[in-house]
């Protein structure tokens, strides 16, 4: 049992010996004392007064009395006002260390059948571009939170709905047919989705050059501007091919669709290897093509059942007056679908292929509204976590020379980002000289770890509800709260049990409990003590940042206590065993949060 399950079972006991009543768990208050007094626990006595009736330094002398006598944990405690000071027992800490040191992943929870099914959506590109950084993002919190609520005891399902239809893919299609040339990735050795991206980019440059003379004609007319440039975009003719392809593609012409599958097929090619650099997956996919029409359904079921109303043009809306909302367009007069059917469309699908107990969007934070609403309206049509979906709203990248535009071409591309965090990893290793002795292949392999690992933490760390300026040079370096700083922890550590094994060091599986302690030592085994804790907050707040904030406070304790005491010459045979074990767990530890984050951590550095 914890430590401070078994002092908060003592307190429980101690007040009911002393003053006659029941508490419950939730009124026994432990924190960490703080630096100034001597203690590893404090007790908040103020919930126990009216039950005491007693000054809070009389109840607070009275519980530690009782908990020293029958908890053996405590060996001793100080008042100081409200507060009772605990010091643990160094027999706990060391029990508390061996049953860490048996436990390949203490600090997180199994999953069993009975366990609760969240699924979680994340990534959700378009088939007319390539992924960007702000996909980037996207899909590195949604893999760490998959990481996370898996490690609070969740089934969990990792899906994915690819934007596959509409009048941006159409753009890109028009335009490879009227310039592309019979293009393809093999014949320009270009990966797939960034050979589509290229079209939808030079669609856009032609349209300009088009719309842009007959949009000033209009204002030397007199229009507005505004006016002007709607009548001139509505009138472009390429803007009108387009969208007779889209009709085309609705009406499932046949030489649309194989134009359409073929073009798509070459961006799930290139999206499936970005998907693979970036280390992360998913356990189903969902296209748009085919859940909207499941949508359209499901929102003329809610018409018959009176949930929804048609307007006079043809149009179904949702009345959300009721809600402090307002009206919401389901189906068009056209009865074609908005993007909202087709969230309800893949709700749908989604609930008839899994028995989902949560449902988590990971979604930029401009899409705050759309989510609120859809929560509303799959509530109304019966979902069971319809009401209680959860959006994970996340903030913009962005870089230090501005916005990113997918029209005009300036996007961050994902692939590049990977590839120069790579070679920058590539090149700050051979500057500092850490590649000494390490074959080419070697090099390369940590490049990509610590690299990639730079990224990765670097996006992590932030509170995922703020907007984020994104700075690739700061992300590698080796000091400070970045990857590679915890990276170079785990891979010296690693290296110390090297050295070990090499000196024939033997550690034991179990510590005697009269091995000695230090301060700093018992220091480090609360932190790691507090890896369970971080874990569950991080499910509780849908929070990588925790994780990565916790991984990098571990990182830094270890330093300074590895700064002040050595390890393998340390000053007697006991404490050279007893820091070994320490610092395998510390290493433990880091690996198994890292891996909350989707980052590989290396043996070398």
């Amino acid at each position: 049992m914890k430590i401070e399950s078994r002092i908060c079972l003592a307190v429980i006991a101690a007040v009911k010996e002393l003053y006659g009543q029941d508490v419950t768990e939730s009124m026994v208050q432990l924190q960490k004392t703080k630096t100034e007094f001597e203690g590893n626990l404090t007790l908040v006595v103020f919930p126990f007064l009216k039950v005491s009736k007693k000054k809070p330094e009389d109840t607070a002398q009275d519980i530690g009395e009782y908990i020293v006598q029958h908890c053996d944990v405590i060996a001793k405690f100080n008042v100081v006002k409200g507060f009772l000071n605990l010091v643990i027992a160094p027999a706990a800490w060391i029990a508390l260390l061996n049953e860490m040191n048996g436990d390949a992943t203490y600090g997180l929870k199994a999953v069993t059948d009975e366990s609760p099914l969240v699924m979680i959506e994340y990534s959700s590109p378009n088939t007319n571009k390539p992924l960007h950084l702000g996909h980037v993002r996207n899909n590195l919190l949604g893999w760490s939170l998959a990481k996370i609520m898996e490690a609070n005891g969740n089934k969990v399902v990792k899906t994915n709905i690819v934007n596959d239809r509409g009048i941006h893919i159409c753009k890109s299609m028009l335009a490879w047919q009227k310039w592309g040339e019979g293009a393809t990735p093999e014949s320009t050795g270009k990966k797939g989705d960034h050979l589509i991206g290229d079209y939808y980019v030079a669609f856009d440059k032609h349209f300009r050059e088009e719309y842009k003379p007959l949009m000033a004609q209009y204002v030397a007319d007199g229009m507005s501007e505004e006016e002007a440039e709607k009548r001139a975009k509505d009138e472009s003719p390429l803007m009108k091919e387009a969208r007779e392809m889209l009709v085309k593609w609705e009406q499932n012409d046949p030489e649309t669709r194989a134009l359409w599958q073929k073009m798509n097929d070459w961006v799930y090619a290139g999206f499936d290897e970005t998907y693979k650099m970036m280390g992360v997956g998913f356990d189903k996919i969902y296209y748009e093509s085919d859940t909207y029409l499941e949508g359209r359904a499901k929102v003329e079921e809610g018409l018959e059942k009176g949930l929804f109303f048609r307007k006079d043009d043809n149009s179904v809306w949702a009345d959300l007056s009721n809600e402090g909302l307002d009206q919401k367009l389901l189906l068009r007069s056209d009865g074609t679908s908005v993007y909202m059917t087709q969230d309800i469309g893949t709700a749908d699908m989604r609930f008839k292929d899994f028995p989902i107990d949560k449902m988590i969007y990971v979604v930029g934070n401009e899409q705050n509204y759309h989510f609120q609403v859809l929560s509303i309206l799959l509530d109304r049509l019966g979902f069971k976590w319809g009401k209680e979906l959860v959006h994970f709203s996340y903030g913009m990248v962005e870089l230090p020379n501005g916005k990113m535009k997918s029209r005009e071409g300036t996007v961050v591309d994902a692939d590049e980002l990977m590839a120069e965090m790579i070679d920058g990893a590539k090149r700050t290793s051979e500057e500092l000289g850490k590649f000494a002795d390490m074959s080419e292949a070697e090099r390369s392999e940590i490049a990509r770890v610590v690299g990639l690992g730079a990224l990765k933490y670097f996006i992590l760390k932030v509170d995922a509800r703020k907007n984020m300026l994104f700075n690739p040079e700061e992300s590698i370096d080796f000091n400070g709260n970045t990857g590679p700083f915890i990276q170079y922890t785990y891979a010296r550590i690693r290296s110390i049990m090297r050295k070990a094994a090499a000196e024939n060091i033997v550690v034991p599986a179990a510590l005697n409990d009269d091995m000695p302690l230090n301060e700093k030592e018992i220091q480090l085994i609360q932190k790691l003590n507090g890896f369970s804790v971080a874990v569950e907050q991080a499910g509780k707040d849908y929070s990588p940042s925790g994780i990565a904030n916790y991984c990098y406070e571990l990182t830094k304790d270890f330093n300074q206590f590895y700064h002040d005491y050595s390890i393998l010459n340390a000053e007697g045979e006991n404490e050279k065993i007893v820091r070994l074990v320490l610092a395998a767990n510390v290493a433990k530890t880091i690996k198994n949060g890292m891996e909350l984050l989707g980052i590989e951590v290396p043996e070398r550095m």
